[in-house]
């Protein structure tokens, strides 16, 4: 019988570990058949970088309770929907949650990857709800 090895995996402790998450994530987003034309539509590629740097200071704000982040998600969202016809359903939530847990699941573990989980789930029922109270 072989001994499986071991593999810790590590904390969130920092903006840079955020930073690192935020990164994978997105670079999965654009790469996934439903979400990643939506990504790729609204922020163009220079942006993106700036773009990242705000979903870092929101996680950082949200896990570590440091308020960097400034912006208005729910107003995001409602002009994407907007943008695309009124056509944003829960599947295109469902794929970026499950995204979401997918990428904190490979890189940490601990209190803050299950708190980012949980806020990433409560985000996503909210603005799923937001989206289409705010449908003509």
């Amino acid at each position: 019988m072989k001994n499986k090895e071991y593999k810790s995996m590590n904390t969130i402790k920092n903006r840079n570990d955020i930073s690192i998450l935020v990164d994978k994530f997105y670079a999965k987003i654009r790469k996934d058949e439903l979400l990643g034309p939506i990504f790729t539509g609204h922020i163009s590629k220079e942006k993106w970088p700036e773009h990242l740097s705000k979903l870092t200071d929101f996680w950082e704000t949200k896990l570590f309770g440091i308020p960097k982040f400034q912006g208005n998600p729910s107003l995001a969202h409602i002009n994407v929907d907007k943008n695309l016809n009124y056509t944003v359903e829960r599947t295109h939530f469902d794929t970026w949650l499950q995204l979401w847990f997918e990428t904190i699941d490979e890189l940490y573990e601990g209190e803050l990857a299950t708190m980012a989980k949980e806020s990433a789930s409560m985000m996503a029922k909210g603005q799923l709800s937001t989206v289409w109270q705010n449908r003509p």
